[in-house]
């Protein structure tokens, strides 16, 4: 395949960073994540960064307005020959934006990769981390908003015969071999 142009959903905790780099070391595509494209902005201080920084600094979401605003500027740079998008969309409405984005530049995304882990390894894969805001009731306020959000994503890419539903159990070599051989 010469040129991916995807999307990885997954809960908290199903290992999508770990399945972006597997994925980006063998196709050699970029790794798009929102929330890096955003800290990123912030640190250098671009007009998007600091707009961003304003809504994160009072603990706001960054409006998609900002967020697609980034996305287009990186789809415009060493995206252009294909990515991995991590982070965004997370609902239909964002899909619908991505869409229109990427029809502005003349493209389409070619897979929706999901990855589908049960909530109870979810749960004990982010206890595992040890962080301080990892309870078992934010965790499950978390997995609870995934779902509520991008439950009707999946369906808005099924209809469009992009999703890619992976079980995300196992090592991560053997997850990444199930996403690669369904993208191929």
């Amino acid at each position: 395949m010469d040129v991916m142009r995807a999307v990885l959903l997954g809960p908290p905790g199903a290992g999508k960073g770990t399945q972006a780099d597997l994925i980006r070391e063998a196709l050699g595509v970029p790794h798009i994540s929102t929330g890096d494209l955003l800290r990123t902005a912030v640190r250098e201080g671009t007009d998007l960064g600091i707009q961003a920084k304003g809504y994160m600094d009072r603990g706001k979401l960054v409006p998609d307005e900002l967020v697609v605003g980034l996305i287009r500027e990186r789809l415009a740079g060493d995206a252009a020959g294909g990515f991995l998008l991590d982070g965004f969309p997370r609902n239909v409405a964002q899909g619908e934006t991505l869409e229109q984005l990427l029809q502005e530049t003349g493209v389409a995304l070619d897979h929706v990769v999901s990855l589908a882990v049960p909530d109870g390894e979810l749960i004990d894969r982010l206890l595992g981390r040890g962080r301080s805001d990892d309870t078992e009731s934010t965790i499950r306020e978390r997995l609870a908003v995934y779902e509520g959000e991008t439950a009707p994503l999946c369906e808005f890419y099924r209809d469009r015969s992009l999703l890619r539903e992976i079980d995300g159990l196992g090592t991560p070599e053997e997850i990444s071999r199930r996403i690669m051989s369904r993208v191929n």
